[in-house]
C-alpha cells in the first residue's frame, strides 16, 4: 500500500515565508506547495529571490512537493506570449527549487464566448506549455477549477488523453462537488493521470467546510488511492476555510458556512487538525 505524503499551501497561514516555514515545521509537515512567499505570487519572483527561498526551504528542513502557479489561469484572448515568459520563469524557479510538479489550469473563455465550445484553442495553448515544460524536465500538472476547460471530470479526461501522459492531473475533490459532481465518480475515471491531490472539503449546496465534513469522500478516495497507486503520492492542504470572497461568484451560489474562524491562523490550524483526524 503506498502512502501519503502531507504537502500543504501555508500562504494560507501567513503572507511571511518564514513564517509558512515555521508553521509547516510545528504542525510536522515537511513539504510545501509553493504559491506566495512573503506576500508575491512565486511566478513574480526573480532569481535571488527563488534562490533565497530555496535557502530557507533547506534552514527549515523542508521540501516543495509543487508549485502552485498561475499558469493557465487567463482567458485564451490574453497575452499567450506573456504568459508564456511568465511560464518560462516558473519552470526555471523550479529547477531552482528541485521541484518538478507544477500545477496548472485549462484557460478562461473570452467574454460572450462559451469555453465548451474552444476545445482546440485550449489544446493549442496547453501544447505550448506543455513543449516548453519538456525543456525544463517538470510535468504539468492540469487541476480542475470552476468556469476553465477542465472543470468536468470528462474534460479533464479530454486533456489528459490528448497529451498522452505528458499531463498530470491535479485532484481536487472540493472543487468536484462545488461543481455539482459525485467525487469518487470523477476519481474512478482519471485515476490514471493523478499526479498528486489537492485536499478541500466543501458541500453540495457551496459552503467549502473542513475536511471529512463534506461532500468530497476524501478519505474514501484516498484510501482507494492508496491501495491503487504503485507509489507513494501527495496530498496539499488547500483548505479555504478562511473567507473565500471569491467563492460565491466562482460557483454561482450563496451558502452561509457553518464553520467560520477569527482568522487565517486558526482556519488553517482546524483543516490540519481535521485532516490528520481523518486519516
Amino acid at each position: 500500500m503506498s502512502k501519503l505524503l502531507i504537502s500543504a499551501f501555508a500562504d494560507e497561514y501567513a503572507n511571511l515565508f518564514e513564517e509558512q516555514l515555521q508553521a509547516l515545521r510545528g504542525f510536522g509537515i515537511g513539504h510545501i506547495e509553493l504559491r506566495h512567499l512573503d506576500g508575491k505570487n512565486i511566478s513574480l519572483l526573480g532569481e535571488k529571490e527563488v534562490k533565497n527561498a530555496k535557502a530557507m526551504l533547506d534552514a527549515f528542513g523542508i521540501k516543495a512537493s509543487a508549485i502552485g502557479s498561475p499558469l493557465g489561469k487567463i482567458k485564451l484572448d490574453g497575452d499567450i506570449n506573456a504568459h508564456m515568459e511568465t511560464a518560462r520563469r516558473v519552470f526555471e524557479s523550479a529547477n531552482i527549487l528541485d521541484v518538478k510538479l507544477i500545477r496548472i489550469f485549462s484557460f478562461y473563455a473570452p467574454d460572450g464566448k462559451e469555453i465548451s465550445d474552444m476545445k482546440g484553442e485550449v489544446l493549442d495553448s496547453l501544447e505550448k506549455l506543455v513543449v516548453l515544460a519538456r525543456k525544463y524536465g517538470v510535468t504539468l500538472c492540469h487541476e480542475n477549477e470552476a468556469k476553465i476547460y477542465g472543470d468536468t471530470p470528462h474534460r479533464c479526461k479530454e486533456l489528459l488523453e490528448y497529451f498522452e501522459g505528458e499531463l498530470k492531473c491535479v485532484f481536487d475533490m472540493g472543487n468536484f462537488v462545488l461543481e455539482g459532481v459525485d467525487p469518487y465518480a470523477a476519481y474512478e475515471l482519471l485515476k490514471d493521470d493523478i499526479a498528486y491531490f489537492h485536499i478541500k472539503d466543501a458541500l453540495f449546496e457551496g459552503a467549502i467546510v473542513p475536511a471529512g465534513k463534506g461532500d468530497a469522500k476524501i478519505q474514501e478516495i484516498l484510501l482507494a488511492h492508496r491501495e491503487y497507486a504503485s507509489e507513494d503520492f501527495f496530498v496539499s492542504l488547500e483548505p479555504h476555510l478562511q473567507t473565500f470572497s471569491g467563492l460565491n461568484a466562482l460557483v454561482g451560489r450563496s451558502y452561509a458556512n457553518p464553520y467560520q474562524y477569527v482568522d487565517q491562523k486558526a482556519a488553517f490550524t482546524d483543516a490540519v487538525t481535521k485532516f490528520k483526524e481523518l486519516i
